[in-house]
């Protein structure tokens, strides 16, 4: 929508602090001095077997943008598509999913928009509070911040892993993938990629404002190196900032490793490099393994921040206190793009 920049000149709308021109997780618009609002929309079709998981991972991904420029969430409305023949009671499992995962955000859904449609989706448009003076965007890291993820990687191979080999999975094509010593998909790894998605990163996100971080974006669809590409180029416009990453610090669910190995991938394994990998330098010793799960899609992933030097403490303990997990994957240098080392 970038094109569409020009029908909405920066100084015809002050207010406007993040929009087309220079692309974000979210919309930001300006109340007042201490106000200011979060915009966002997402949905998307079913990636999972249950309607209220589905639900649930649906709106936690959809309230992740917000979380991602470091505001609360103050209401949604749902945004449904379903087939005509779909089960009553299914439909309303979707929605009492991602009913759920609203109130423990402390927010309401207010309303919304259903349409009929031949594959199912679901998602919110989210609207969000944060302090103007405290936005978190992709263009605020600065040389010197450190980078921490704050969800491991893995949710979009094995959730491909749990279509390819689950019990939706045709019986021939099993047997086939079993004769080639393929692994069928073990259920705690499911399991254990499933709470990711399902966590919220609100907690994150207060810990990185409680650490004053102002460059961060949340690792959905393009993936750790897609989205942080983006916040590489916006910061490296602004800062002359670079990020490094060190691909054995990089956290990793369950069994993902093995699924990459089974060639239980998504189109966003070279979708993404092929859209980003101009920005993107790998070191000799980095697997091709290692590449193609820093490259893979991630749902309702976690948060990469940058986190100035002198608040790394304050962040750590933070997140201690909140239980929410971490993990320092590289720094922020001077420089362009991402080295992965």
């Amino acid at each position: 929508m970038r094109q569409l920049a020009g029908f909405f000149p920066a100084d015809e709308y002050p207010n406007v602090l993040v929009g087309l021109g220079e692309p974000d997780d979210a919309a930001v618009y300006k109340l007042d001095e201490t106000r200011a609002l979060i915009k966002t929309t997402d949905f998307f079709t079913p990636i999972v077997d249950d309607p209220w998981t589905y639900g649930a991972i649906a709106a936690a991904n959809s309230m992740s943008d917000v979380y991602a420029m470091g505001g609360d969430v103050l209401f949604c409305l749902n945004i449904a598509g379903f087939p005509e023949g779909m089960p009553p009671e299914q439909v309303a499992q979707v929605f009492a999913g991602g009913a759920q995962k609203v109130r423990e955000a402390g927010a309401a859904i207010t309303g919304g928009h259903t349409v009929t449609n031949p594959e199912p989706f679901y998602g919110l448009s989210v609207t969000g509070l944060v302090d103007p003076q405290r936005v978190m965007t992709k263009g605020g890291a600065r040389p010197g911040d450190r980078l921490y993820l704050t969800k491991p990687l893995g949710t979009g191979v094995i959730t491909t892993a749990a279509k390819l080999t689950g019990p939706g999975a045709s019986r021939a094509g099993r047997l086939a993938r079993r004769v080639m010593g393929k692994p069928d998909l073990d259920t705690a790894h499911l399991d254990a990629a499933v709470l990711s998605m399902l966590k919220l990163n609100r907690a994150a996100a207060r810990a990185a404002q409680a650490a004053g971080v102002r460059g961060a974006t949340d690792i959905t669809g393009f993936g750790l190196l897609g989205h942080g590409s983006e916040m590489a180029v916006a910061s490296g416009r602004h800062h002359g900032a670079a990020l490094r990453i060190h691909a054995e610090l990089v956290p990793t669910l369950p069994g993902v490793m093995t699924y990459i190995a089974a060639g239980y991938l998504t189109r966003g394994s070279t979708r993404n490099p092929e859209t980003f990998g101009e920005h993107v330098r790998f070191a000799p010793n980095v697997r091709a393994a290692q590449r193609t799960l820093l490259w893979e899609v991630e749902t309702s992933g976690g948060l990469l921040l940058a986190v100035p030097a002198d608040a790394v403490a304050q962040f750590e303990e933070t997140c201690a206190a909140q239980k929410q997990a971490y993990w320092r994957i590289g720094d922020v240098v001077a420089g362009s793009g991402i080295d992965v080392v």
